[in-house]
């Protein structure tokens, strides 16, 4: 969106913050799957991810799909023509084959990769019976018309989308047909956006020559939930998941939020952007410390692979 060539030649500094919350949507997604997960009363361990996009939000979705035992399939034609990785497979090799298709491009609408409604009519055809589908990227890479077909059959059970055509102005419709439903927030870490502060910040003290005074770690209050306790020597670990995450960010509420704003009427856009404007701090899995039996090692392993600090007791 920045004609950076022109403020180059004009001698005008420019910087960004990619990837500054990508941790934040890969945190949202972990915590979408396990209520699906649960709703579909088949666990995650086991089951295949197929992630379509693997950027600074898709390769972090990598890592925590893998903590929770999951099978991912990767799409990403730019990365596997830079590389040649057969990690990287076509479309055709991943819908098919993944009991969750989750999407984390960025919109273009031309070029050798478009995705301005790439998830169409051919896309959900391609996906399996009884597959599930999570949009975060953005809402224009999904042509909702068309997801409303394999929802209305019932070929894909469940949807979660935090992203949505038209903006701010969005299809009730399709709310009531998702399964989770978010107001674009799905980034909106308290974290996320101070990594983005310090990113900023040490882009200009880079084109000022100078070194940056403050680091990311400076700048984050202590979290209000510093320690959680899991007491119960055995137990399902994803159960157990779904009782500990919440502490720190329960998807329901903002769930929840979005259905109100929908039902609005004429005042939905309004409601939808006051939700984003007024959106409470969030903190990520890593300010927190969870204190588990020592007895449970696959449970403290895949905590730790979520991104959370563990301390083993017992």
């Amino acid at each position: 969106h920045v004609d950076t060539d022109y403020l180059r030649d004009c001698g005008i500094g420019f910087a960004s913050a990619p990837g500054s919350n990508a941790n934040s949507v890969a945190e949202y997604i972990t915590a979408a799957l396990l209520l699906m997960s649960a709703d579909q009363q088949k666990p995650l361990r086991g089951a295949t991810l197929g992630i379509v996009g693997v950027g600074n939000v898709g390769s972090r979705v990598v890592k925590k799909a893998a903590a929770l035992g999951m099978k991912c399939l990767l799409n990403d034609p730019p990365k596997y023509r830079e590389t040649g990785d057969a990690r990287y497979r076509p479309l055709s090799a991943v819908l098919p084959e993944a009991d969750y298709v989750t999407v984390h491009v960025p919109l273009e609408p031309g070029g050798q990769d478009p995705t301005w409604e790439m998830c169409n009519h051919a896309f959900f055809a391609a996906m399996k019976q009884g597959a599930c589908f999570l949009n975060s990227s953005r809402g224009q890479v999904v042509d909702e018309k068309a997801l409303m077909v394999p929802l209305e059959s019932g070929k894909i059970p469940l949807t979660v989308l935090d992203v949505w055509q038209n903006e701010p102005e969005i299809n009730p419709v399709t709310v009531a047909h998702a399964f989770l439903g978010t107001p674009h927030i799905a980034g909106y870490s308290y974290d996320g956006k101070v990594a983005a502060t310090v990113m900023l910040y040490d882009a200009l003290c880079a084109c000022l020559g100078r070194s940056p005074e403050v680091g990311l770690l400076d700048l984050l209050p202590p979290s209000p939930i510093p320690t959680l306790e899991v007491t119960d020597e055995v137990g399902d670990d994803e159960e157990t998941l779904r009782t500990l995450i919440p502490n720190l960010y329960d998807i329901r509420k903002d769930d929840f939020g979005l259905r109100r704003a929908a039902a609005a009427g004429e005042k939905r856009g309004k409601e939808f952007d006051l939700l984003r404007k007024n959106y409470p701090k969030r903190r990520e899995f890593f300010s927190t410390t969870v204190i588990i039996p020592a007895a449970r090692q696959g449970l403290i392993a895949t905590v730790q692979g979520l991104g959370f600090k563990v301390e083993a007791r017992g």
